[in-house]
């Protein structure tokens, strides 16, 4: 109920499934709304298996690291524009539409992808997907938390998170049953037209956001879809807390500019609540990719291979735990985020990525110093093939790594009899590498043969354990909470603005940073940004477990605020007591 702080106890992940299952309406809403996570987390997650499979079909873009980047961050670009289009789209035409509008993108990118002739149609339709994902990234979670009951609002937001990372998961099964098949990557990224769909039909049945109608002046319908989310003894309260909610902020609001985007942008920054509640949202969002999840999301199969495991299909099913651990984690998420709290988890979770990402620096260091030495005489085995930076009567000793970084294009032909021992230095063509296989032999030019690849796997899964339950879901469930609601699809469209231009950045500077600094010191880098990350996060986000959105627009009004301190449900509750 609006209005009332709800305390948090044992039952409430008990009470949340009660709820769900003697109102079912409730579950409807949120799964429905949910299906854009779905697709949120499959365009996102497919493209790093089907990269493997485009560089194969297009030689330019094997070549290019920088056509890989931006096959693949296209899509963030469109969201970042999604979602700040989006922001504008939800507070002038409601919730529904945008997700209406964000599936059509969907199921039009998906479309152009599969059909696309050349790497440049790839990027077109990576960026209607784009479009699409934005709008939804800030949308779904935004329905969801409005059509809520405030009690069971985090696990029921943390749904849409799920399905994200269920979606990633999908992608990856859907790469793998399409290895063998004929245009592979045509299917993994056509496929995603088809959750699209559905998503639209489902919505056309729903209602409006209650909390959006009765803020338009709509207040039988909004009363109307009230009385089918909370139980008949609790919705004249929240109506009535909804009533005083809305009336304050329209009192306060009959400003001259109001109505306009530059006006609203001024309004909202010259409130100290709405700067407050910003710089906790953006920030949450913009750690979430800077501790470089969609590294790991986007460059999965790349990873593993850098870690030692050469084949394709190899590579995409050892990528199959890292989504499902990430799906794994989303569940969890849902348990303990009302139980534990939304600070508390996003910092516990940061302890471990900061650990894990230490351990994947130390690993791949080990990797590299200890990769096979090229032999000579293994490459003279393949007659002119070797590669035109080798020069064996140099008698400088290369190792595989070195032969990877040289600047002309070359592989490593790992030995016949055990991969570990020396082996074949040469070019990096078509011909070569069926040579090097026929020979009974891995060929390998994203990383080398190591002992340590077993062990990496294992750091990124436990990277992905860290990440998931924490910094993958809260950051979306935070921002979902703390704005005003006159201001909440304005905010909700910056901080997602904010996630995505962070997500660009990353994305488009993973491969080059790899191959500029090293995959090592490129985990490391990600490690100190993290822990900066982590410091942060203590200093300038408040809990919100809990509470109604008025409760959290006190809090943050409060004189003497401190996001580390008497801010938490618990403190409220406590000092309610005693007085």
């Amino acid at each position: 109920m609006e209005g009332v702080i709800h305390k948090s106890d044992k039952s409430e992940f008990r009470e949340c499934l009660h709820l769900t299952w003697k109102q079912p309406y409730i579950l409807r809403l949120a799964f429905s709304a949910g299906i854009g996570g779905l697709l949120f987390g499959y365009d996102t997650g497919v493209i790093s298996g089907a990269l493997l499979y485009i560089r194969d079909d297009f030689k330019s873009v094997e070549r290019s690291t920088l056509l890989q980047e931006t096959i693949v961050s296209m899509a963030v670009a469109g969201a970042i524009i999604g979602a700040g289009f989006g922001g504008w789209m939800n507070d002038r035409f409601g919730r529904k539409p945008s997700i209406l509008i964000a599936d059509v993108l969907f199921f039009i990118g998906a479309i152009i992808m599969a059909a696309a002739p050349i790497p440049g149609i790839i990027i077109l339709g990576r960026i209607f997907v784009g479009l699409g994902v934005g709008m939804a990234s800030m949308t779904s979670p935004l329905y969801i938390s409005e059509a809520s009951p405030a009690r069971i609002r985090g696990a029921l937001v943390s749904t849409n998170g799920l399905l994200i990372t269920g979606g990633q998961f999908l992608a990856y099964l859907i790469n793998l049953a399409f290895t063998k098949a004929p245009g592979t990557w045509r299917w993994m990224l056509g496929v995603a037209g088809i959750p699209a769909l559905l998503q639209f039909i489902l919505m056309l049945s729903l209602p409006e956001s209650p909390r959006w109608l009765y803020r338009k002046g709509r207040q039988e319908e909004a009363t109307d879809i009230l009385r089918k989310i909370y139980p008949s003894h609790e919705v004249d309260k929240e109506i009535e807390g909804l009533r005083d909610s809305v009336e304050a902020e329209i009192a306060e609001e009959g400003s001259i500019g109001e109505g306009s985007l530059i006006g609203k942008l001024r309004r909202a920054f010259s409130s100290k609540i709405v700067r407050r509640g910003l710089v906790a949202g953006i920030l949450c969002q913009v750690a979430q990719q800077f501790v470089g999840i969609n590294t790991v999301m986007y460059y999965s199969p790349t990873i593993v291979q850098l870690a030692g495991f050469a084949s394709n299909s190899t590579a995409l099913a050892l990528s199959l735990i890292t989504s499902g651990l990430n799906a794994f984690g989303s569940i969890v998420s849902i348990y303990f985020v009302d139980r534990a709290g939304r600070r508390r988890l996003m910092l516990l979770s940061l302890v471990g990525i900061v650990t894990c990402l230490a351990l994947l620096g130390g690993l791949f260091f080990a990797a590299e110093s200890h990769s096979p030495a090229v032999s000579s005489m293994e490459t003279r085995f393949f007659g002119n093939y070797t590669c035109p930076d080798f020069e064996p009567a140099s008698r400088i000793r290369w190792k595989c790594s070195d032969c990877l970084k040289a600047s002309s294009e070359c592989g490593f032909c790992a030995h016949g009899g055990n991969k570990l021992l020396p082996g074949a230095c040469l070019l990096s063509n078509d011909a070569v590498k069926d040579a090097c296989h026929a020979g009974h032999r891995e060929w390998y030019t994203q990383g080398c043969p190591s002992n340590f690849g077993w062990l990496a796997l294992a750091a990124l899964a436990a990277y992905i354990i860290s990440y998931s339950p924490g910094m993958g879901t809260v950051p979306w469930i935070v921002n979902s909470e703390i704005y005003p609601l006159r201001f909440r699809g304005l905010c909700g469209g910056l901080a997602a603005v904010a996630n995505w231009v962070s997500n660009l950045i990353v994305t488009q500077t993973f491969l080059s940073l790899t191959e500029a600094l090293g995959t090592a010191p490129t985990f490391l880098l990600f490690c100190a940004v993290s822990f900066v990350a982590l410091v942060l996060i203590f200093l300038l986000v408040p809990e919100t477990k809990g509470l109604p959105f008025e409760e959290v627009e006190k809090m943050l009004e409060k004189k003497g605020y401190r996001a580390w301190k008497g801010n938490s449900i618990q403190a409220q509750a406590q000092a309610q007591t005693q007085t």
